[in-house]
């Protein structure tokens, strides 16, 4: 009997659908026509045993007993799903040969993998287990994968890369939670301060954004605009460039801090004639934006529907699960395997029947165009999110399902748009030995952007110019001083926080670890990022006035109370390099393993000599439920919620 073993029921479902009939619906599996089955895990059927399943005294958080670092490691059934657990372990045992379908991914990997280590098995059936990527449900994609498959050898060093991680996380996040918890009881801190190495960076984003707007003191500065007027009475305006001579009236960003002088070259210029002396003219071109990966669709859905991450997420495993509407929506990719082009028809005809864009939209597109996101180079074990050729019948989709795979199906179309064409027009000119600059974008081909109009309309608030030539004579009428004021950062949004999560090297000054942290996810996944966000929302560290998200009291007190560094994303940068190491064979386990259970020594003696002032007089009693409630978060990891790579 051949075993099939998927991530999840959605997914076992797929594979048997396109596999030998009739089949037979039985308790946790399907059994197929030809004896062979297909069964599936409910995520992770496996979780890391807690430090009181190694010793009872752990149940006690005591500093005298840190770092725990378990000898031997061990996994613990997850009591909601311990049926299916035995129910997988069985089918495997009686197997000839097993299939891993695992989630094509570092964590996919593992999560199937640790339950056949659990079974028990002889060396020679786990070397002869078999490996499939899935990445999208549609019978065509399945039936495909399900002819391509691999050893499942080949993906051990992925499984053990994971595997590290998982462990890093417990041994980081249960250590230095009860370190710095005990630290907080001496401040008056009755509950549970977790630190983690993904959702302290977090919060550490927001508390510095927080501190840099409370602390900004607006400062006034002044520019100069000169009205300009051509001989047949057409005007136009233009800026004063301030040349070297005004630097030391100026700020950092080359803005002009003294207004007499700005009053003074406003006066200047006054009814004086102005020479054009340069005129350039530069095309522009901007191409389609690439198909979503997910934390994309999650900003823009909180952009224009004002959802949250953890919201888009949900709504996306929907699409892809109940409905099959759309691939594998996990996905950090953006770009698309080269044989997914010959799809296109089909795909377009299923957005038009299942209202995924306007008809219009739709037969203006150019399929003869191939936009740059078909490149098998950049596909690695996901694609970008994009809809399928699935059609919906009579299942109609609600409202925030709809909104977001339009989301996806305008992305996917914009694929077959030309790309927005323009013409950037810079006119230099001189008046009473002064510089002045007019700018003005002139579209050509509003491209794909047709798509986006309804959003937002491209040519409304374009500045214009009249036609100019060099050398044709300017007067300019009047000099007007501009007086405006800097501008504190806005606040964090789910939107901009999400993006400052993917885009993290931006906020690292380290040259190597801003390299890192460009060549991977950023701070947490595509599939955890939501999760981050709402676990520090719980645990009272974040609140959200209106769209904005701001640290409260507490999750300010831990942020300075912890050593800066457990604040900074620059650990994730070093894990991620060692970590992918370990997946190419270049570093093993223990390189990674070892120097770290050193620096959790060092970490929790420093715990206990921290200043704690920061954390003194901040009222808990609304931000933890009473002693014994949270203890069960704490169960569902306190350290590493949510699936990571």
């Amino acid at each position: 009997m051949k075993l099939y073993i998927a991530e999840k029921p959605s997914l076992g479902r797929a594979i048997a659908d396109v596999l030998p009939k009739p089949h037979k619906k039985q308790d946790g599996f399907i059994e197929l026509g030809n004896g062979d089955c297909v069964t599936w895990c409910i995520g992770h059927l496996l979780e890391q045993a807690e430090p009181e399943d190694y010793d009872e005294r752990y149940k006690k958080w005591l500093i005298q007993d840190l770092p725990i670092v378990p000898s031997e490691w061990k996994f613990k059934a997850k009591p909601k799903t311990k049926k299916q657990l035995s129910t997988v372990k069985r089918l495997i045992k009686k197997a000839s040969v097993l299939v891993h379908a695992g989630d094509p991914d570092r964590e996919g990997q593992l999560l199937v993998d640790e339950v056949i280590q659990e079974a028990k098995l002889s060396q020679a059936k786990k070397s002869s287990v078999e490996r499939v990527l899935i990445s999208d449900l549609n019978p065509s994609a399945v039936k495909k994968a399900l002819n391509q498959s691999k050893s499942n050898t080949e993906f051990m060093p992925l499984s053990i890369s994971a595997l590290a991680r998982a462990r890093a996380d417990w041994l980081y996040g249960m250590n230095l939670t009860r370190a710095f918890t005990l630290a907080g009881q001496k401040a008056g801190i009755q509950g549970v301060l977790s630190v983690g190495r993904v959702q302290t960076p977090v919060l550490g984003l927001v508390v510095r954004r927080d501190e840099e707007i409370e602390n900004f003191v607006s400062k006034p500065f002044y520019e100069v605009i000169a009205i300009l007027q051509k001989q047949t009475g057409e005007q136009f305006e233009a800026k004063w460039i301030p040349s070297e001579a005004c630097l030391p009236y100026m700020d950092e960003e080359k803005r002009v801090l003294l207004k007499s002088l700005a009053e003074n070259v406003a006066s200047r210029i006054k009814d004086k004639p102005a020479d054009l002396t340069e005129l350039e003219q530069i095309p522009k071109k901007q191409n389609p934006p690439l198909p979503y990966n997910l934390s994309a669709l999650q900003i823009d859905a909180n952009k224009r529907f004002a959802m949250s991450a953890k919201q888009v997420l949900d709504i996306c495993q929907s699409l892809y699960e109940k409905h099959k509407l759309i691939t594998y929506p996990r996905s950090d990719n953006r770009y698309l395997p080269k044989d997914h082009y010959s799809e296109r028809n089909d795909i377009l005809a299923a957005m038009l029947n299942n209202k995924g864009e306007e008809q219009s939209h739709i037969n203006n597109a150019d399929l003869s165009l191939k936009s740059k996101c078909w490149n098998d180079k950049k596909v690695e074990a996901h694609h970008a999110i994009i809809p399928t050729k699935k059609h919906l019948k009579t299942a109609q989709l609600g409202h925030h399902e709809q909104q977001v795979y339009g989301l996806i199906c305008r992305q996917y179309l914009a694929q077959f748009y030309p790309a927005y064409l323009y013409s950037q027009t810079k006119a230099h000119i001189q008046i009473s030995g002064g510089k002045f600059i007019a700018k003005a974008d002139t579209v050509i081909d509003m491209g794909f952007k047709v798509l986006y109009q309804s959003n937002k309309k491209e040519s409304e608030d374009k500045k214009q110019l009249p036609m100019l030539e060099v050398g044709e004579p300017l007067h300019c009428t009047d000099g007007v001083v501009m007086e405006k004021h800097t501008q504190p950062p806005n606040f964090y949004t789910e939107a901009t926080l999400l993006s400052a999560m993917t885009g993290i090297a931006r906020y690292v000054k380290d040259s190597d670890i801003k390299k890192v942290l460009k060549e991977t996810d950023g701070l947490g996944t595509e599939a955890t990022r939501a999760g981050i966000i709402e676990l520090l929302f719980k645990r009272n560290f974040l609140s959200r006035e209106g769209k904005s998200i701001k640290s409260t009291e507490l999750g300010r007190g831990l942020i300075n109370t912890i050593p800066n560094n457990l604040s900074l994303p620059d650990r994730t940068a070093l894990w991620e390099s060692q970590l992918t190491n370990i997946a190419q064979k270049t570093a093993s386990y223990n390189q990674f393993m070892l120097p770290l259970q050193n620096e959790l020594s060092e970490l929790v003696g420093l715990s206990q000599t921290i200043n704690t002032d920061a954390l003194k007089g901040i009222s808990t009693t609304s931000a933890f439920k009473k002693k014994g409630s949270y203890r069960k978060t704490r169960r569902k990891s306190a350290y590493t919620k949510g699936k990571s790579k």
